[in-house]
């Protein structure tokens, strides 16, 4: 029952944290009962229903604050239950190395999962003689965290605490995969205390391959237990970061280009007002196309499961901001048309009309990207764990992107529409015939980009989904790489 959960793990932190004497093997092993009953796999999906949804980071905190107090004398220590294993031995500069391995079973299937603690001989040079070592190994922890948590992350091995002398910086942990497969990403990660999540920064991958991951990590204050990752979704693909990389290249450098032949010809393309509002939209698609483009490589750099760097957030907001400032300058070149249409061109001034076209194209999205942050990041929910990038599984913040835009996709196809409609009339020789001609340019813009830049994001929106194909991931690659701003 959820309510039972959180009243033993209310129990266990009280206990933790009140005791002040050292603990003996026997309070150990009783303190390892009561924390092996609730972590029975049968009782994982009851955490996701617990009041306190920090529960189980108040677990793994007390268990290994109580280990800490722990008192090792001659004999090493070994209790071993079936969801919490217990080991404990004494270190000097004198041993060779030292090491806990543990075989723990992590689902209801006979097949068990070893993890390996490993600590070097040059890592005992500035040890104390007699010093404690304990490590525990937890087979369903990680699952109980992402139950709890709600995070579309998989922790994919045993969950391994180390507690030890402040002199030993470093740590080796072997950690046999719990899914063995080759299409997704694998990052050694140490749990932070007190931000209650997963941190890449703790640990470095010092060799892997589809059996196991052997990690470097550096236990303190703030890092005591480690394990792997897994992404659910992202795909480790050569052909994708090829694509990428090389599309977003060329996109960038033709945009540019763009830019460039704009900024050559704005004078001669600019003479009439319709012209150059055209134009002045044309040139604010393809300067936040780029902008957009430029973020998205600055984030990629930033990229891990659950890292939390402030660069990623930021990376984040700029890319959702100007790729949705691209949507909404097509949006601005769709109600250009509209107003030359159903209304009288010139009966508002220049200034007036380009006023209102900037707070459509960068008004509209920075409202949107704002709020989003805002409502969604002091919970940790702003950013998918894997990339920097909006989340979906937790807080569904890529809503407050994929709505506006597919939106705006109607809007532009039904002006394109109306506007075929109402210049069918329109014949050479007449005085409105060079301002409709020039209108139906601007549509023919609109009808041609809109569609293409949803295509793109509909297959976007596909890469999320649980088990999508690696095709929908190269289409999106190929799409989105290769978008350059429409012809001026």
């Amino acid at each position: 029952i959820p309510g039972n959960i959180a009243m033993i793990v209310q129990l266990l932190h009280n206990i933790s944290t009140e005791l002040k004497a050292d603990v003996d093997e026997a309070k150990m092993q009783s303190y390892s009962i009561i924390t092996n009953h609730i972590l029975n796999s049968e009782s994982i999906s009851n955490w996701t229903f617990t009041p306190e949804k920090n529960s189980s980071c108040v677990l793994l905190h007390s268990v290994n604050s109580f280990a800490r107090k722990l008192s090792i004398n001659k004999h090493p220590i070994d209790i071993s239950d079936a969801f919490i294993h217990i080991k404990g031995s004494t270190i000097s500069r004198d041993n060779t190395e030292k090491n806990f391995t543990f075989s723990m079973r992590v689902n209801d299937t006979n097949r068990k999962v070893t993890g390996q603690v490993f600590i070097a001989r040059d890592e005992l040079w500035d040890v104390p003689s007699s010093s404690p070592v304990v490590s525990i190994a937890f087979p369903t922890l990680g699952a109980i965290l992402e139950a709890s948590l709600f995070e579309n992350i998989v922790v994919n091995g045993l969950v391994l605490s180390v507690i030890l002398p402040t002199e030993l910086k470093n740590v080796s942990l072997t950690f046999e995969k719990i899914s063995k497969s080759e299409e997704k990403r694998t990052h050694c990660v140490g749990w932070h205390s007190s931000e209650s999540r997963w941190d890449q920064k703790a640990c470095q991958m010092i060799q892997e391959n589809s059996d196991q991951a052997v990690c470097k990590c550096e236990p303190n204050r703030f890092y005591t237990s480690f394990s792997i990752l897994m992404s659910p979704h992202a795909m480790e693909s050569p052909i994708l970061t090829y694509i990428t990389y090389v599309g977003l290249g060329i996109s960038i450098c033709s945009l540019i280009l763009c830019l460039s032949i704009e900024a050559l010809v704005w004078s001669q393309v600019t003479k009439t007002e319709i012209t150059y509002l055209r134009h002045l939209c044309i040139v604010n698609v393809a300067a936040t196309l780029l902008m957009a483009d430029v973020w998205f490589i600055v984030g990629s750099f930033f990229a891990g499961p659950m890292t939390r760097h402030n660069g990623c957030v930021v990376a984040a907001f700029f890319v959702h901001f100007f790729y949705l400032s691209v949507f909404f300058w097509m949006l601005a070149k769709a109600l250009l048309i509209l107003y030359g249409i159903l209304i009288v061109f010139h009966t508002l001034p220049k200034s007036v009309l380009v006023a209102c076209l900037f707070v459509v194209g960068y008004g509209g999205p920075l409202v949107i990207a704002v709020i989003t942050v805002a409502v969604t990041e002091p919970g940790q929910g702003y950013l998918r764990p894997e990339v920097c990038w909006l989340n979906w599984d937790k807080t569904k913040a890529l809503l407050a992107f994929v709505v506006p835009n597919l939106t705006i996709v109607v809007v532009n196809l039904t002006t394109a529409t109306l506007v075929i409609v109402k210049t069918q009339r329109a014949t050479a020789g007449s005085s409105m015939f060079q301002e409709v001609r020039s209108i139906v340019r601007i549509c023919k813009n609109v009808a041609i980009l809109t569609p293409l830049l949803g295509l793109t994001w509909g297959f976007g929106i596909a890469t999320v989904i649980d088990g999508s194909s690696l095709a929908f991931h190269v289409i999106f690659s190929l799409l989105n790489a290769f978008q350059v701003s429409p012809g001026a």
